[in-house]
């Protein structure tokens, strides 16, 4: 659920909250035997929560991510110079205390404001038809989220259009039409959540497109680097320079003179290369003996097979994330969920090993974008990459033992979690044990033409990016990005609408006073991003100690007006 209670809306200020990297209220519990039984299939498959077996499956596959990303963060911060929106506002917010001071004060303030009128389910100016019901029905309104429009205003034109492109194409033509299928492509009884039904398309389109685009960018990356390499052989004296972190800029002279300055420092203090391969293929092997053990049901090849992958995917959600700020960790850990599950079958704990995948994979393409956003936000501040690495590993290392332990407390104080109608039910870890179920009858269980769909985008993201690289840079600014138009297909896309409000308040900002754009607009944006974050604590407090809103303002059709007024009347 998110800040403003849709069920169906999965991400919140850049960050899937289906990903919470521990996984506790997802995949992880959905093995528990309390969410088994609710389950008329395989409900004698479960694990019971642990504090021993959950920190060490976490200390034995979260450090992966990190080393993965190491390799490869000079050609996002510096070649591909990746926004990472988030990091970015992090970094203004360090590097300058003055404009982004009142501008988190009025996010605050215009948080704290909202939460008077979202006293139930479906209230709030989050639920305001801007653009219309029809419209709010399928997602097109503006969401009055000051964080969006804050990252509207640090990402790049072409990649707010691409967001909103994607989310027109999706929620404004092709879903709709797909809805008009129901009965025939899929059962029309379904639940709205059910992966054999609309919302196997929305999920396994958006993963195509998303993996078309990723992979196409990492073996691009590859390429170069082979090659570069090989005239590098052949010719000691050779001017081919490798995208890696060990190498320089061939670019500085063109850059500004702080450009210069950030990239001189970001490549100077190196976290060698041959030291995060080395460091991966060490806890690779570690993972790969140790976890067989804490689930049986996951073989040691299906963990070498993951491992094998999740550079490729964690390269992809880093790159995801430096465009839009939005991690979809969850979204791979759903095709690790099918992938493995349907290798391993029902009949040998299929269940059990596709949660377990899902995990591996979530933790390590979630602290691959976690580490890249540190690696932005160093890049900035003039800070030690070296040192951001080592903190990161440090600040992971806490997470493996604190957050454990704070789930723990919930589970022993909490008898009835994860139980319907108690106080926290945990949808999420059903959701997740459901796709697990499905995911052992294998990819020929999604709704029909779903594959030959996801053959199809992925197949145009593809050609998207070798248009975009035919064009060169005059004419390319001006392709989509499908990794950005991806998004919106999975969560819908009124958050491009407040996206596109940033991009629209910079450009006219821009033709009003271009300097002071071009001087405060970043820091002004990181100031709207990170005020939300700070009402984020307070509403929690008050939503702990059982605070609830005094108003709940919702927005009805005339009709459904006329009928409650009806009823309060009689």
């Amino acid at each position: 659920m998110d800040r403003n209670g849709r069920d169906d809306t999965k991400v919140e200020n850049g960050y899937d909250l289906e990903d919470d990297h521990g996984g506790f209220g997802s995949y992880l519990f959905g093995m528990s035997e309390t969410v088994a039984k609710q389950s008329t299939e395989d409900s004698d498959a479960f694990k019971n929560p642990s504090l021993s077996w959950m920190i060490g499956f976490l200390f034995v596959v979260i450090f992966l991510g990190l080393f993965s990303v190491v390799p490869l963060r000079k050609v996002m911060i510096i070649d591909y110079k990746l926004t990472y929106p988030s990091g970015t506002a992090t970094a203004f917010l360090i590097n300058s205390f003055h404009t982004p001071a009142g501008a988190k004060l009025a996010n605050f303030l215009w948080g704290f404001f909202q939460w008077f009128y979202t006293a139930g389910d479906g209230c709030g100016f989050a639920q305001f038809p801007s653009l219309g019901l029809k419209a709010h029905e399928n997602k097109f309104f503006f969401d009055f989220s000051a964080t969006y429009v804050g990252v509207g205003m640090i990402c790049p034109y072409i990649t707010n259009i691409s967001v909103l492109l994607g989310g027109i194409l999706s929620w404004g033509l092709m879903w709709p039409l797909i809805d008009t299928k129901k009965g025939d492509w899929y059962p029309a009884d379904l639940k709205p959540g059910s992966l054999h039904g609309l919302q196997g398309y929305k999920v396994f389109i958006a993963i195509a497109l998303i993996l078309g685009d990723g992979l196409y960018n990492f073996f691009k990356v590859l390429s170069r680097t082979l090659t570069a390499l090989f005239f590098q052989l052949q010719r000691r004296d050779a001017t081919g320079v490798l995208p890696i972190a060990d190498r320089s800029s061939p670019e500085t002279s063109r850059i500004s003179y702080n450009d210069q300055r950030r990239t001189q420092l970001f490549l100077k203090d190196q976290i060698p290369t041959w030291f995060a391969v080395a460091g991966y293929v060490a806890i690779a092997a570690i993972s790969t003996a140790t976890l067989p053990h804490v689930f049986p049901e996951l073989k040691w090849y299906y963990i070498l097979v993951i491992y094998i992958f999740a550079p490729a995917l964690a390269f992809c959600n880093a790159y995801g994330c430096g465009l839009t700020d939005w991690s979809l960790a969850s979204t791979y850990g759903k095709l690790a969920i099918f992938a493995i599950g349907a290798w391993a079958g029902a009949s040998h704990g299929g269940v059990l090993a596709g949660l377990a995948a899902c995990g591996v994979m979530m933790n390590i393409v979630s602290t691959a974008s976690d580490l890249s956003q540190d690696f932005k936000t160093g890049y900035l501040t003039l800070s030690s990459p070296r040192s951001m690495f080592v903190s990161q590993l440090i600040g992971t290392a806490m997470g493996c033992l604190i957050s454990p332990c704070v789930f723990w407390l919930f589970f022993k104080a909490f008898k009835d979690l994860g139980t319907p109608g108690s106080q926290y039910p945990a949808p999420y870890a059903t959701v997740f044990r459901n796709m697990a179920i499905l995911g052992v009858e294998g990819f020929s269980s999604l709704p029909k033409n779903c594959l030959y769909l996801c053959y199809g985008f992925f197949g145009a993201a593809i050609l998207i990016n070798l248009i975009k690289d035919a064009l060169g840079k005059k004419w390319a600014r001006f392709i989509p990005n499908p990794m950005a138009m991806a998004i919106p297909f999975y969560i819908g896309p009124y958050f491009a609408i407040d996206m596109c409000v940033g991009s629209l308040i910079l450009f006219i900002w821009e033709k009003i006073d271009k300097a002071k754009a071009d001087a405060f607009g970043p820091a002004v944006a990181s100031g709207l991003i990170c005020g939300d974050g700070i009402w984020t604590l307070p509403s929690a407090i008050l939503a702990l100690v059982g605070v609830k809103p005094p108003i709940c303002m919702k927005f009805l059709s005339r009709g459904t007006n006329a009928k409650v007024d009806a009823f309060l009347g009689s």
